[in-house]
């Protein structure tokens, strides 16, 4: 897969290359074990559906720490009884945030494997319940992506009936605030990126789109605020009253547009905006009012959207550009730009690719047909970034599905089988690829 554009290089790069020195793992030809694996898959499609909903009959929007925590429970519990160490990571009070949960197979055999997923929903309050109708079965993160996670238990399950979980060196991390990272994220990333340190490859379980993830862009959201002199309406473009809050707004959001729209994989949108006489706006809720009357001047105004790119430093240049325009004024205005705390891209490498092309060996060994690479326009920011210069990495694990993040989320039940199979060979496969690193 070639892209465009310049990649990150992190003092640990050599760690992306490391897997299988670049090289996947390949067989065409599933062996007896591997198929065993698949049966099993198939024989407990019932059991998943149920896992699957009980723990979407679980409210935990990010917001509900006690939700998902509730949920992480019942996964730990999975966990546990398939002989993992398990422990809740507790975030800072001041971050709002429940935490993730962490669980640890020392093995001594093969590569150290990294299983991630997210445990909270973008819901708040009283979420659709689990409603099967069927092949399809709909609620509040069902697909994104609490299937994901049932996924990762199942496979592991399958994988421990066949007696090929013991010796393997694999963890799991599932964060509680996937949804809305707890800012900084240099706090609540922080386990994340301490055990892909200590993994050669990671694996997100993040909805499969029918292509697998071996690059996808990063985000970072952005608040503008704008303000104006108050004036009556008739004097507006005057040196007394100069121009107003929205037309220096608009002027703004219109030079990013100029500057920078076409730019390959690189996108940003004023997602709310409120201006007028009196504003109030409240940028983590992205709830705004707004009151004033058509005979004055605005006084103030406040846009906040995102940016998304594929390289680190395309979002650097970006930022630059944006600041640039923002502080060029229209007679009688001033504006202040401000950026949170971005998810980093996902920037493709060799290890990245050696893992989708195991996992499309994989898939073609077990009947499921060719695995290609996803466009990264075509996912949102996710976890994996995070871990993604420490070790080779691959997202789009999870079950088939759509309508994320809105209330018409569903998921393709039959896509759990073969969701898991692959994902249970495809562990099985690294657990025997050599060593794990020093």
């Amino acid at each position: 897969m070639r892209l465009g554009g310049r990649a990150r290089k992190p003092a640990v790069a050599l760690a992306t290359l490391c897997l299988l020195a670049g090289r996947p793992i390949l067989g065409q030809t599933a062996a007896p074990v591997e198929l065993q694996l698949r049966r099993w898959a198939e024989t407990h499609h019932d059991e998943q559906i149920a896992t699957l909903e009980r723990l979407v009959n679980i409210q935990s929007g990010t917001m509900n720490p006690a939700g998902v925590r509730a949920a992480g429970d019942l996964v730990r519990r999975t966990l546990d009884s398939l002989g993992f160490t398990t422990g809740w990571i507790e975030l800072p009070p001041e971050l709002k945030r429940a935490g993730h949960l962490h669980a640890e197979r020392k093995g001594s055999r093969g590569r150290r494997i990294l299983l991630i997923g997210h445990l909270d929903t973008v819901f708040e309050g009283d979420q659709q319940r689990f409603q099967r109708a069927d092949t399809l079965g709909r609620g509040a993160g069902v697909n994104d992506m609490k299937g994901g996670d049932v996924v990762i238990l199942f496979a592991l399950k399958a994988l421990a009936s066949a007696g090929l979980l013991d010796g393997m060196r694999v963890s799991v991390l599932l964060t509680g605030d996937e949804e809305s990272a707890g800012q900084p994220t240099s706090i609540s990333r922080a386990a994340l990126i301490a055990a892909a340190r200590r993994s050669d490859a990671v694996l997100d379980f993040e909805p499969d789109v029918g292509e697998g993830t071996v690059a996808q862009r990063g985000a970072v959201s952005w608040v503008l605020r704008v303000s104006g002199r108050q004036y009556h309406s008739g004097q507006i473009f005057s040196d007394e009253a100069g121009y107003g809050a929205l037309f220096e707004a608009a002027r703004i959001i219109d030079g990013f547009r100029t500057a920078m729209a076409g730019e390959r994989y690189l996108t940003f949108n004023p997602a709310v905006i409120a201006g007028g006489t009196e504003v109030t706006f409240d940028t983590m809720a992205l709830t705004a009012t707004a009151s004033g009357k058509d005979n004055i001047v605005a006084r103030a105004l406040t846009v906040a959207g995102d940016l998304r790119f594929l390289y680190d430093s395309q979002m650097v240049h970006a930022q630059a550009r944006m600041r640039d325009l923002a502080a060029r004024h229209l007679p009688g205005t001033s504006a202040t730009l401000s950026f949170a705390d971005p998810y980093p891209a996902m920037s493709p490498s060799p290890g990245n690719e050696a893992l989708l092309a195991t996992l499309d060996s994989v898939s073609r060994a077990l009947g499921y047909g060719p695995v290609g690479a996803l466009d990264p326009a075509k996912r949102g920011a996710a976890d994996i970034a995070f871990a993604a210069p420490f070790a080779a990495a691959l997202n789009g694990l999870g079950v088939r599905g759509s309508g994320a993040h809105t209330p018409d989320e569903y998921v393709d039940l039959r896509s759990l089988p073969t969701a898991t199979a692959r994902a249970a060979v495809l562990l099985y496969r690294l657990s025997r690829a050599g060593p794990a690193r020093p």
